[in-house]
Formats: structure tokens, sequence, C-alpha cells
């Protein structure tokens, strides 16, 4: 159970990152990587790693994002 609530938490995540991506915008992610790292910590206490994974992936996708803006953009 804690495998899929982690899961979508990542997913709804990922999602609310897209428009994250566009140029100006990209201060979200200091919002959205604390909340993929919440799902990954919740699918930290399941039996399998797929979500957890994934939120993990999430993370790394917009702590990217930040980097490359520098932080802000």
């Amino acid at each position: 159970m804690l495998n899929i609530l982690s899961g979508f938490i990542g997913l709804v995540t990922l999602i609310m990152m897209i428009p994250a991506v566009f140029p100006f915008l990209g201060a979200l992610n200091w919002i959205f990587v604390p909340m993929a790292l919440f799902g990954a910590f919740i699918g930290m206490f399941s039996s399998k790693n797929g979500g957890r994974n994934f939120c993990l992936i999430v993370a790394a996708f917009g702590a990217l994002r930040l980097f490359m803006g520098g932080g802000l953009i």
C-alpha cells in the first residue's frame, strides 16, 4: 500500500512539475523536489522499491532543473 501511495505522490509531483520546465517558472521546483522526497520517504517503508525509486528520479529531475537555472530561473 505504501508503494502505491509513494508512486502516486511521485506521479502527481511529476505532473505538477511540467510547468516548472519553462523559463522563469523553475523556482517552483523548490516546492516540488521536497514533495518528491517526501514520497520517497514514504516508499522507504514499503517492501517494494518501485515507488521510492520513481520519486527519487522525479526529485533528481527537479534538482537538475534547479541546477541548470541557477536556483531561480
